[in-house]
């Protein structure tokens, strides 16, 4: 194996190794922080005996050593390239809760009868241990971050395919420069190119072994699914030759947008490829979410509403909010509110879509567009439920009749109520970005909604304002 690829491998077995040494430190500190807390604090009540340290060194051991195991039983020590934070929280709150109650029914049983503890220090020490773990992988994930930024650990990476797969793949590496990869080039099959979004075209896939080889690649990313099936694993046989990894991007988006999964029809093997989850009562659990959401925020935010909509008043002559017609669940209509963030006369030509710096904002409308403050009377269309917090965002009525001739699969978007926020949204494509790929994203959701992906999606969008604004 070439240097670079050695470096890369010696880097992430560091990351991995080094953040089990550091949940080992943060669940001793933890643990030693609960004991101290129980001892000056008197909660629930005030200890009746002294007690030690020692007595509780079998319990801090088991715990050392039980909720490192219970953490990689839920694949907290592997590295990845995406981090979502609210699936690493839950899985935090999950294995140390698993950990610790195993710890304590151990200790019961090997130290029983005279093993007592004080049950406020457990609850302690589980408190504690998920908020040091949960910020000991925040600080890990930000050094590695650093250092990738800095060219050490990236995998060196080659991308196979056409102009529009391979484009696809590309762009979403340049802009998440945290998945780790340095492209070195595109090996491309088909059009005659120098460079693909100022990365160089390397040759043909029969060039595969030698770049690989000369090159030394340690990632391998395929992106050409229209070549079918043999050419896919021709391509896998020429890399092959040299020990990389092999991915693909299957554009299997265009017929299904939900994960696959294996059913089973007495024995043979089926793929599931179409299971929608919003049905039945689930989308009772949905429509709780966004009322209790809906109505708290629209209490929380009402000052801040309030002051916009003067604001707007102030700045320019015309209503406060902007009405329009949009096409929901079920392809139904409905009014959507928005702050005005235009001139009164921004559609006297005609509706258009919206781009940066568009001559039709005003100035106060160019900022709350920037973080969304602008979308804020959605949380109305929430409450009365003609939307969600959550889902594929509306479009026009007559946007809609031209993307339904154009778009696969378009009119499944309005399966799912439109939404303030959404899946495509949060992954960068809003406003004027490909149709096409909106759809793609806005169907996965659809097909894998469950209550945390909302959460998480809430989260981001949150997230990406005040960055916005910041």
């Amino acid at each position: 194996m070439n240097s670079l690829s050695i470096k890369a491998e010696n880097l992430r077995n560091w990351y991995t190794f080094s953040l089990v040494g550091l949940d080992i430190l943060l669940i001793a500190g933890g643990f030693s922080l609960a004991f101290w807390l129980r001892q000056n604090i008197a909660w629930p009540e005030a200890l009746v005996a002294a007690v030690s340290f020692q007595d509780y060194l079998g319990l801090l051991l088991l715990m050392l050593i039980i909720l490192p195991l219970s953490l990689f039983y839920y694949k907290q020590y592997y590295i990845p390239r995406a981090v979502s934070r609210v699936d690493q929280f839950y899985a935090v709150i999950t294995a140390v809760t698993l950990g610790t109650l195993i710890s304590i029914a151990i200790a019961v049983f090997i130290y029983s009868p005279d093993f007592e503890f004080p049950r406020a220090m457990v609850f302690y020490a589980w408190a504690i241990n998920i908020i040091v773990l949960m910020i000991g992988r925040v600080t890990h994930q930000a050094i590695r971050e650093w250092l990738q930024g800095r060219g050490l650990g990236k995998d060196r990476a080659l991308i196979v395919g056409s102009d529009e797969m391979a484009r696809i793949v590309l762009q979403r590496i340049i802009w998440s420069p945290q998945l780790g990869y340095d492209v070195i080039g595109v090996v491309n099959g088909d059009d005659d190119l120098e460079e693909l979004l100022g990365v160089p075209i390397l040759g043909k896939a029969n060039d595969l072994p030698r770049l690989i080889d000369k090159l030394e690649i340690d990632e391998v990313i395929i992106a050409m699914p229209e070549k079918g099936h043999r050419e896919t694993v021709k391509i896998i046989a020429l890399c092959e030759r040299g020990k990389v990894s092999i991915k693909i991007f299957p554009d299997i988006f265009q017929f299904v947008a939900t994960q696959p999964s294996i059913d089973d029809l007495g024995g043979l093997p089926l793929l599931s490829v179409r299971d929608y989850a919003m049905r039945g009562y689930l989308l009772v659990f949905k429509r709780l979410f966004d009322i209790l959401c809906s109505g708290l925020g629209l209490i929380m935010l009402s000052p801040l509403m309030l002051l916009v909509a003067i604001a707007i008043r102030l700045e320019s002559p015309g209503s406060v909010f902007f009405v329009q017609e949009r096409m929901g669940l079920d392809g139904k209509p409905f009014k959507i509110l928005k702050f005005r963030s235009m001139r009164n006369d921004a559609e006297k030509s005609g509706p258009g879509w919206t781009v940066d710096d568009d001559p039709r904002q005003t100035r106060l409308g160019r900022f709350i567009r920037k973080v969304d403050i602008d979308e804020l009377p959605q949380l109305i269309n929430v409450l009365v439920g003609e939307m969600s917090l959550v889902g594929p965002r509306p479009e026009q009525p007559h946007y809609v009749s031209q993307f339904r001739r154009i778009v696969p699969r378009y009119m499944d978007r309005h399966r799912a109520k439109a939404g303030m926020t959404g899946w495509a949204q949060v992954n960068g494509l809003r406003g004027d970005t490909s149709i096409s790929e909106r759809t793609k994203f806005d169907l996965w959701y659809i097909e894998n909604w469950s209550l945390l992906l909302d959460i998480k999606i809430i989260l981001r969008t949150v997230w990406k304002s005040f960055i916005a604004g910041s």
